[in-house]
């Protein structure tokens, strides 16, 4: 395999040892990835300062309804003028907080080979998560199971190119609703040894979650060291609610990054209009990540958002639209301008199937998030209908996508540069660089090859028997999943996570409407 493989990461050996390590499947994942391109910037220094002032505007009079008697105590507390539910800050107070928030940080996984710088240049590609749906390895969709999101796991731990197992990648239906993070927590854990995702979906399910961590890992560890993402989102325009809240203390405390993300329909919850939209949703995301650092000051957190404009013609969200890739753009500078580390979405369509609809969009905004220079890239594959199924042929598609998008974003390379100008003494004028020692060295390294998308001439891809890339995905994920070796779990650790999940499973009622969180 080609683009499913990770870089040789060194060039000694000899030529009979590389071209051993060119046959064999290689699955490691790629270091975190290091952007060295320049950051597409569409705002001068003072329209930065003129959104910041909006939105610090925003804050001081209109204020952020917070929807939890425990965070408004915690704002009082704190010295920020609080009237019913809603909060009033101070810009200077917001700058103070703010400015604890650690620029960077390393998340640490289960097999250290696989911890992540996160913060400056320095990016990870996380797939997709929440799909009622999936589109499986027949291209049917249909509800999943855990079963299938054991599956995408597996994908997701052997694509090079994503540096997360996420969570519920797929929303497991054979399970019920109340216990459903124990086990999806479980199965990230379990299938993959990268870093993950943790639920949000209420105060105790991130207990459970971070409970499950202190397993893993071993107590106390998570209080010194980033593992798990928790996501809260925002009820745009401008309140958070008590779930989204406690869920955030529960991370906090615990020293574990939240991504404070406003959900943005522009033009429906926020403002028709792109500017303003960035100001509210700039304001929104701030007072999360200040009441981040009351809860814990030093804790990481990440300016999140979901971004998608909304059709005036239907009410549906789109995808892969100009204005997506411009607020990316404008995102990527505020958060810079505050100097906190910063998550988009990535590879989002809204086609029905994996069709050209679906390649334009998720192309478009894997350009933009890239050049706009994000750190946490969330939903990077297998997105797809607005997320309500994930792919599993566009899953290993996107997962390509990002590898090339990685090699992109590495920029030019100079290391054989000597090399490759001797080879143009070499073979001179009318001559070719086929047989040339330095073209046998680095031909693999030298251009991208993409697996899954067809450069042969028609008569071979006919003959072949006209594959397309749809059938073609699902044959490589196929191939992966018969491939795939599980990192096995210590087995005291595995034992100690199943019986904690058996003794919740026991407490929590399997039908009781008070835990039915999704």
């Amino acid at each position: 395999m080609t683009t499913l493989t990770a870089p040789r990461r060194t060039r000694g050996g000899g030529r009979a040892a590389r071209q051993a390590l060119r046959a064999a499947p290689d699955h490691q994942m790629l270091p975190g990835l290091n952007n060295k391109l320049p950051r597409c910037e569409v705002m001068d220094e003072e329209q930065v300062r003129k959104l910041d002032d909006a939105s610090m505007s925003i804050l001081e009079e209109v204020g952020v309804v917070f929807r939890d008697d425990i965070a408004l105590e915690d704002w009082r507390k704190a010295g920020a003028k609080v009237v019913g539910e809603t909060v009033y800050l101070d810009r200077e107070m917001v700058r103070e907080l703010i400015a604890t928030i650690p620029s960077d940080f390393t998340y640490h996984a289960r097999n250290p080979a696989n911890n992540i710088p996160l913060g400056g240049k320095r990016s990870m590609f996380v797939p997709m998560t929440g799909a009622p749906f999936l589109r499986d390895l027949d291209d049917v969709r249909r509800n999943p199971t855990l079963d299938d999101l054991a599956m995408f796991h597996k994908l997701a731990h052997m694509s090079p190119a994503l540096h997360s197992s996420a969570h519920h990648i797929v929303e497991p239906y054979d399970h019920p609703i109340s216990q459903r993070h124990l086990r999806i927590t479980y199965s990230s854990m379990k299938y993959s040894d990268k870093t993950f995702m943790g639920m949000t979906t209420s105060p105790k399910n991130a207990e459970d979650v971070l409970d499950m961590c202190d397993i893993l890992f071993g107590e106390g560890f998570i209080d010194d060291h980033p593992v798990v993402t928790g996501n809260c989102n925002g009820n745009s325009p401008l309140v958070w609610d008590e779930t989204m809240l406690g869920a955030m203390r529960a991370f906090c405390r615990r020293n574990q990054p939240v991504l404070c993300s406003p959900f943005v329909l522009g033009g429906a919850n926020t403002p028709a209009s792109m500017v303003p939209s960035v100001a509210q949703l700039n304001a929104e995301a701030l007072s999360a990540l200040a009441y981040t650092q009351v809860i814990r000051k030093g804790a990481p957190a990440i300016y999140g958002h979901y971004l998608s404009t909304v059709s005036m013609k239907s009410g549906a969200p789109m995808a892969g639209t100009p204005e997506i890739s411009l607020m990316n753009f404008m995102i990527g500078q505020m958060a810079r301008f505050y100097g906190v580390p910063w998550r988009t979405s990535n590879t989002l369509g809204g086609a029905k199937t994996f069709d050209a609809q679906a390649g334009y969009e998720s192309a478009t905004t894997l350009s933009s998030v890239i050049h706009a220079g994000a750190n946490y890239i969330w939903h990077s594959a297998g997105w797809n209908e607005a997320g309500m199924h994930c792919s599993v042929a566009k899953f290993i598609v996107d997962a390509e996508q990002c590898a090339m998008a990685y090699r992109m974003a590495e920029g030019p390379r100079w290391d054989d540069f000597d090399e490759a100008l001797a080879a143009v003494r070499d073979v001179g004028p009318g001559g070719h660089y086929l047989g040339h020692p330095h073209t046998q060295e680095n031909f693999q390294r030298a251009f991208f090859m993409p697996e899954l998308f067809d450069n042969n001439s028609i008569e071979q891809w006919v003959a072949e028997g006209s594959v397309e890339i749809t059938e073609r995905a699902l044959g490589v994920a196929r191939k992966m999943l018969r491939e795939y070796e599980e990192p096995k779990l210590d087995e005291a650790v595995n034992e100690a996570l199943l019986d904690y999940i058996a003794r919740r499973e026991l407490e929590i009622p399997a039908a009781d409407a008070l835990n039915q969180e999704y």
